[in-house]
């Protein structure tokens, strides 16, 4: 997730400060992913050392109000127009967790198998029930939290798909056919 290129996009609406910028994140983003106050700062001073944003000074109570430049505008339309390149798969740390497993003895990877379904079916449900019920009282506004909601619905459900798999093909090496 570019936290980074997510800020960017925030200020082009308008110039704000970090809090600002995480809470419209997660409102946008519908809460699933939160964001740490001081990730949001970092991204902020590493995007000003770049030039991709400035400080416009204070707004009066404390917080450093940020604008994004020509350059940050730039560069967050060139990641609007780009599609996510699939060339460096993102690091999956089941599917290391389950590679390593099968590879060390002692370790009980049907246990693993069992324990993440059951965390997966039991995210799966929750996010199905929220998208259900924001779409129950759908507002404009509510479009992207039901993207978000969407893509988690999906993204589990394939996660599900995939321990079934995991677990035939364990079934597979104890029991080799003849």
């Amino acid at each position: 997730m570019s936290i980074r290129h997510s800020i960017l996009a925030l200020l082009q609406e308008r110039p704000r400060y970090g809090y600002q910028l995480r809470i419209e994140f997660e409102d946008r983003t519908g809460s699933s992913w939160p964001l740490n106050i001081g990730q949001v700062y970092t991204t902020l001073d590493r995007l000003e050392r770049d030039g991709l944003v400035r400080r416009e000074g204070g707004d009066g109570a404390g917080h450093v109000i940020y604008s994004i430049t020509a350059s940050g505008q730039a560069e967050v339309g060139g990641w609007f127009t780009s599609p996510i390149a699939r060339t460096n798969p993102p690091r999956n740390e089941l599917a290391i967790k389950l590679a390593l497993a099968l590879t060390l003895p002692g370790i009980d990877v049907a246990a693993i198998i069992q324990g993440q379904r059951a965390v997966s079916v039991r995210a799966l449900q929750d996010y199905t029930k929220s998208r259900r019920d924001t779409a129950a009282q759908q507002r404009p506004a509510d479009t992207a939290r039901l993207l978000v909601l969407d893509s988690l619905v999906f993204q589990t459900e394939a996660e599900v798909r995939w321990l079934d798999l995991c677990e035939a093909r364990l079934m597979q090496l104890a029991h080799p056919p003849r």
